[in-house]
């Protein structure tokens, strides 16, 4: 409770419209070229929620709460027009361009060191839950559930692309600021985010 009282009602509200867009997105993606089947459709909507939705949410929170430990005030702001953006390119052309909103920290001065931190903080979440969505690969493989090894397959491909997307160094990105901040942690990180992301998409998980 103490957790989602740090949530006001208008971030819950962008959050929520952010998670339900990029689903969409992510849904119109997957099924791009196939023939429109609305079960089909809506079996990869509930499966969008739980992968890129997660991957969001907790990217977008690890964020907010790493700069509210340091005292500033942190929200997630969405981006109406790069939603828009993001379902259209997906119906269109059957590609994901995600950039839902950004997390806006409020404060006096922060920190080099600081600003790197509250940066790394969203990838680093997105390959911790690699670990969940991995296991539930095996899971299901082992139960014979194909739902499952699909949910886990996607989570992990989606976590490693949003990381690796964030590592970019590049405008207000969170890899720019962790580079700016300390290189070394910079090139680990974006080292393990793309070598998953190139296995997940060469077929290795």
């Amino acid at each position: 409770m103490y957790i989602w009282e740090k949530i006001p009602p208008h971030e819950r509200r962008d959050l929520l419209v952010a998670w339900l867009a990029l689903s969409a997105a992510f849904t119109l993606a997957m099924v791009w070229g196939q023939r429109l089947d609305p079960f089909i459709i809506g079996q990869f909507f509930i499966i969008s929620l739980v992968t890129a939705g997660i991957a969001f949410i907790v990217h977008e929170m690890a964020h907010k709460f790493t700069a509210m430990k340091y005292g500033y005030w942190a929200e997630f702001q969405m981006n109406s027009m790069m939603l828009v953006v993001a379902v259209a390119m997906a119906a269109l052309a059957g590609i994901v361009f995600a950039a839902p909103g950004a997390t806006m920290i409020y404060g006096n001065y922060i920190s080099r060191e600081e600003n790197g931190k509250i940066s790394l903080a969203g990838p680093v979440s997105n390959l911790i839950l690699l670990i969940p969505f991995a296991a539930l690969i095996v899971i299901g493989q082992s139960a014979g559930s194909a739902l499952l090894a699909i949910i886990g397959l996607v989570g992990v491909k989606v976590n490693a692309m949003i990381a690796a997307f964030n590592l970019l160094p590049v405008g207000p990105l969170d890899g720019a600021k962790i580079l700016s901040w300390n290189p070394v942690i910079f090139a680990g990180v974006a080292l393990i985010a793309f070598g998953i992301l190139f296995g997940s998409l060469s077929g290795f998980f």
